[in-house]
This record gives C-alpha cells, sequence and structure tokens, in this order.
C-alpha cells in the first residue's frame, strides 16, 4: 500500500471508532439523568391531582357517550 491508500485507512478506522456500532449515542447518560429528573418534577407537580377522584358530571358525560 501507499502512503495515502494508509492514511485513508487510519481515518476511516478512527471515525468508525469514535461512533458507536449499535446507533446509540454517547448522550445516553445525561439523557437518562434528565429522563430522571422530569419524571421526578413531573411526579411532584401532578401526583396529588391524578390521585383526585374524577368528577360526577364527567363520569356522567363518559356514560352517557358509551353507546355512541
Amino acid at each position: 500500500m501507499d502512503e495515502q491508500a494508509d492514511k485513508r485507512m487510519l481515518g476511516e478506522e478512527a471515525s468508525a471508532s469514535s461512533h458507536p456500532r449499535d446507533g446509540r449515542s454517547r448522550k445516553g447518560a445525561p439523557d437518562a439523568a434528565f429522563d430522571l429528573w422530569l419524571q421526578r418534577g413531573l411526579h411532584a407537580m401532578y401526583d396529588d391531582i391524578a390521585r383526585e377522584p374524577i368528577p360526577e358530571e364527567l363520569l356522567r358525560l363518559i356514560e352517557q357517550d358509551r353507546p355512541k
């Protein structure tokens, strides 16, 4: 092989090794941390609301719409 071919091969190996082969990026850990932060924040803000009973009027409207 000549010198240019060697450089091309080295460049291809370097670029292939810098990208994971399974399609995932290196941002997996920060994404997981953000997802955890978001999940905890949403639970803190909305868990009490989600535990509230469904209003009778809404249940009545749902029952009326069922046959349709």
